[in-house]
């Protein structure tokens, strides 16, 4: 699961894009500092279901490993 956290990441603009990050039953809702880093794509190409993007809210529709995603993602974000 680790490895899909990290291309969630990445396909976010990296970790230092990342302002927040909160699980919904099978969405990561997140803020992003800019929104045009996104590559809605590579998100798609971690078997996200979904992107979903507004203004600089991203949510990215994963299922129901959306609160293990999210615990690993703020591991990467907080290293």
């Amino acid at each position: 699961m680790a490895d899909k956290a990290a291309a969630i990441v990445a396909g976010l603009g990296g970790a230092g894009n990342i302002e927040d990050i909160e699980a919904c039953i099978t969405r990561l809702r997140t803020e992003v500092a800019d929104a045009s880093l996104v590559d809605e794509q590579a998100l798609k190409a971690t078997g996200a279901h979904g992107v979903l993007i507004s203004g600089n809210v991203v949510q990215v529709v994963v299922g129901p490993e959306a609160d293990t995603l999210t615990d690993d993602i703020r591991d990467i974000i907080e290293e």
